[in-house]
């Protein structure tokens, strides 16, 4: 089993730690409803992806009308 040979410093550890931070998602907003949705995405709530309708999305409507009753 290979071990190190020489010491790597504080400050070469944290410059090669550096790269490690998340960075934010970028998100931007479907043309349709205005919601947010991930960049070269289909938007899960209408469906729709760069002005055309991707997916039939069925709304659930009726189960807030049956619980309110």
């Amino acid at each position: 089993m290979g071990l190190p040979s020489q010491k790597r410093t504080k400050s070469s550890k944290r410059s090669r730690a550096s790269h490690f931070a998340l960075s934010r998602q970028i998100l931007s907003f479907c043309p349709k409803c205005k919601r947010v949705v991930l960049p070269h995405h289909v938007c899960s709530f209408c469906g729709t992806y760069k002005g055309r309708e991707i997916l039939e999305i069925k709304l659930k409507k009726g189960k807030k009308k049956e619980k309110e009753k």
